[in-house]
């Protein structure tokens, strides 16, 4: 299915470019560094490369959906882990959705240029999936709210100059479904402090924090719609992020594919390629299979979210589906490369380690089989 214009096409075509010519030489320092340098946000924000779906009122282009599957799909493809598809496509739209004309004013821009990176809070040290067990709380106090708490495994959160934080602000009885808000807080406020960078088993580009609040106090104009609506609109919010977790599976396992079958082609082994054994050339053909089923698979649902379907039971299964099929897909290749594969000069050794993680954020995978599994009924 081709779902893209010949302006996709192009704009496809530019932005492979600058990310060979701007981003791909840097992979390795920035890995090392575990982190990426500011001027990568300018740079992309310039190129209009950051919320391009926005308004241009707000600094976007006002462009259509296809052109963030785009960037999000190169980026991964191209094995630069950072976290744009997270800052763009997944915590912009609550700004966008749920924020008042005067929020959107004063934030969206600032995104679009890369001056403000954009994290969103939800994970805690005993409440992952279950939002039910969220310990940190948003006491009203006139026009003001008091958080106390902390969150953990936040991407993009030591970069962040504007956190989304899912808190409670109903009673502690009252149900996950009625009793949490989205409130922002900017980066400097009173109360607020960022923990250590974690030490995480890949995407080392990408910074991964804990964060803290001590009785910090947040204007009640920065919470993102009604109060006590939190959790709905997290649930809004899913299917998007969802999709994009499965497109950067889906690219990674089609880099994969290619670079080993590139391999195998040409490392020999008792005078022929290795590609040529009956197993390899088996296990090529299976993981070829599997991507083109990703393939299929995903465009469709781009194609049905671009037209405004709800497809949550199908985005559950593709995140699920298309993690794991990525997994086997890294496990074979690295396997085919032998010990070359365990060498970090090759790319395979670190595609390896970041693509473990596609199968627990975002949702995990057990989670997705319990969607999929209520959503027929079960």
């Amino acid at each position: 299915m081709d779902i893209y214009s010949e302006d996709h096409k192009m704009f496809r075509r530019a932005f492979i470019k600058f990310v060979e010519n701007e981003l791909s030489p840097h992979i390795e320092e920035w890995e090392t560094q575990r982190e990426i340098p500011r001027w990568v946000w300018s740079r992309m924000g310039e190129q209009g490369y950051l919320c391009p779906w926005l308004e241009e009122k707000y600094g976007g282009s006002g462009a259509d959906f296809g052109y963030s599957v785009i960037i999000n799909e190169e980026l991964a493809r191209a094995g630069v882990g950072i976290g744009i598809g997270l800052h763009s496509d997944i915590i912009a739209p609550y700004i966008h959705a749920f924020g008042t004309e005067k929020q959107k004013q004063n934030w969206l821009p600032a995104c679009a240029r890369g001056e403000k990176i954009l994290a969103i809070a939800m994970t805690e040290p005993q409440a992952g999936s279950d939002l039910q067990g969220m310990k940190t709380t948003a006491i009203r106090d006139g026009e003001e709210y008091i958080i106390n708490g902390s969150k953990t495994f936040i991407s993009n959160g030591i970069s962040a100059g504007l956190v989304i934080i899912a808190a409670k602000t109903g009673s502690s009885e009252a149900p996950a479904s009625k009793g949490i808000s989205l409130i922002v807080v900017e980066d400097g406020t009173p109360g607020f402090t960022k923990g250590k960078k974690l030490n995480k088993l890949g995407m080392h580009s990408q910074d991964t924090a804990e964060l803290f609040f001590d009785n910090c106090r947040v204007s009640v104009s920065n919470r993102l719609g009604e109060e006590g609506k939190g959790f709905s609109y997290l649930m809004e919010k899913l299917q998007q992020e969802r999709l994009i977790s499965a497109l950067g599976s889906q690219a990674m396992a089609e880099r994969m594919l290619s670079d080993t079958l590139a391999y195998v082609k040409t490392r020999e082994a008792f005078g022929q390629s290795i590609g040529k054994f009956q197993h390899n050339a088996f296990k090529m053909a299976e993981m070829a299979t599997e991507v083109e089923l990703g393939r299929v698979f995903i465009d469709n649902l781009v194609a049905n979210h671009m037209a405004g379907q709800e497809i949550v039971a199908k985005v559950s299964m593709a995140k699920y589906w298309i993690g794991e099929m990525a997994n086997r897909v890294a496990y074979n290749c690295l396997q085919l490369y032998g010990g070359y594969g365990y060498m970090e000069e090759y790319p395979i050794a670190r595609h390896y380690r970041d693509v473990r993680v596609h199968t627990i954020y975002a949702g995990t995978s057990e989670i997705m089989k319990l969607i999929i599994a209520r959503k027929l009924g079960l």
